[in-house]
């Protein structure tokens, strides 16, 4: 069996892959480069697959073994050639085996290329090689490897032609001295389609460090679990810690002002806007027929900011902005990922935007912790006051954190927010419609209630 065979059924089952439900329909490999020889092989593929006229791009390490250890046999993509018997070896995942991705680790450290592939530390920057990897498996898009508790390596599955924000982002905010953004150690570049293209980030490891996600969602199970008082009297009050992220979220958008410039948002471009938010509702109304009940009170919000005068300050953002990108360490909040929406269209990720664009990512944020541990609970209907207590509570001492650190008034600019919220639920139907349909109750609730 060639390669191309075996890996276009595992590629349709990964929760990277762009066309879930369809499967690739005519995959290519437009590069083919040999990173260790011998029994293990390392192999780094871009493969290209085709959706009609449109082309994804995606990234591979593969692996080849005669024989796969059990360890590794649920990273199996399949056999390639005759059986080990008749010389074939067996492909797999290469992220998952320690052995292949120690020599990444070192080729970063070296600053090694090898055929088309530039790797590179970050000038000053320090780190151990040699050391075990371990594969994280929260992530939807991406695979990060954690070596030892000292440093971690993004790969990013599917690749847009050009600087990947995340890697853009991160290193010019760590050359203006933040202390809210990992400390960036090397990358793994190529060129696809005659540039530049971002294949990965090795940054430091925040080993002690506590995800926004868990611990709100820690603060909402206390809550649930004492449901006769108010999120204020709870033990796991989580208020401060949302001050806390609203005052270093506006000294993000500080720091990203200072690095990328900042500009206004005309006429012209708040009708544009307006219009491709009214495309996107059009779409996933279409997809998503429950959606359909909300579209007039959503179009009227979408109508309501056509009309504001403006103009409207915007500047490099997050754009996916979410308890899931923050960790609290010892120091304060630090965000991660700049990479934006995955599915957005490279171009609109690296846009200038409305910094409130992150803070109605991060308000929506709050609703979902307070909601996803409703789904299937038993006591639902009589929690639902609760959380809304819970959302409301965090939302207000995020935003007052945000202004009080100078940034854009969120009270003073209710109209633009509720856009931008809205939108972002639209966004959020389609998503879960698509990925995860036992949550899309989440974003459909939500809207109900705006």
């Amino acid at each position: 069996m060639a390669i191309e065979d075996a890996l276009a059924p595992w590629l349709g089952n990964q929760r990277w892959f762009a066309g879930k439900g369809q499967g690739p329909r005519d995959l290519a490999i437009v590069a083919d480069t040999r990173l260790v020889a011998g029994d293990p092989e390392l192999r780094h593929l871009i493969i290209a697959v085709s959706h009609g006229a449109a082309v994804d791009y995606y990234q591979i390490l593969v692996g080849l073994r005669r024989r796969l250890p059990e360890r590794l046999d649920y990273a199996r993509i399949g056999p390639i050639g005759d059986g080990p018997a008749a010389g074939g070896r067996i492909a797999y995942d290469a992220l998952h085996d320690a052995d292949l991705t120690k020599p990444l680790l070192a080729a970063i450290a070296g600053d090694d290329s090898i055929g088309t592939l530039r790797m590179r530390t970050i000038e000053g920057a320090a780190f151990e090689t040699g050391l075990d990897s371990l594969v994280l498996t929260a992530e939807q898009s991406n695979t990060s490897l954690v070596f030892g508790e000292e440093s971690i390596l993004k790969v990013f599955r599917r690749l847009s032609p050009g600087p990947n924000p995340d890697l853009e982002v991160t290193t010019a905010l760590h050359r203006l001295g933040s202390t809210q953004v990992a400390e960036p150690l090397g990358w793994i570049e190529t060129r696809l389609e005659g540039v530049p293209t971002s294949l990965a980030i090795l940054s430091r490891y925040l080993r002690l460090a506590s995800d926004g996600w868990s611990l709100a969602a820690t603060s909402v199970r206390d809550l649930y679990a004492s449901p006769d008082m108010r999120a204020a009297d709870v033990g796991g009050d989580f208020a401060g810690e949302s001050h806390r992220l609203g005052i270093a979220t506006a000294h993000i958008h500080a720091d990203l002002a200072a690095a990328f410039g900042t500009d206004e948002l005309g006429t012209a471009a708040v009708s544009e806007l307006t219009e491709r938010m009214f495309r996107k509702l059009d779409l996933a109304s279409a997809a998503v027929p429950e959606l359909a009940k909300h579209a007039d009170m959503i179009g009227d919000a979408y109508a309501g900011f056509a009309k504001l005068k403006g103009p409207f300050p915007v500047q490099r953002v997050h754009g996916d902005y979410h308890l899931g990108q923050v960790l609290r360490t010892e120091t304060g909040w630090v965000v991660l990922d700049f990479e934006g929406e995955p599915a957005t269209p490279l171009a609109q990720r690296r846009a200038r935007a409305s910094a409130l664009r992150d803070v109605a990512g991060m308000l929506r944020s709050f609703d979902y912790a307070a909601r996803h541990q409703l789904i299937g609970h038993p006591d639902q209907a009589a929690l639902n006051d609760v959380a809304r207590d819970w959302v409301r509570r965090n939302a207000d001492a995020f935003c007052a954190g945000y202004a009080e650190a100078g940034g854009l008034d969120p009270a003073a600019n209710k109209v633009l927010l509720r856009a931008l919220q809205l939108d972002k639920a639209v966004y959020e139907v389609l998503y879960e419609a698509r990925h995860r349909p036992s949550w899309l109750s989440i974003p459909l609730d939500s809207l109900a209630e705006f």
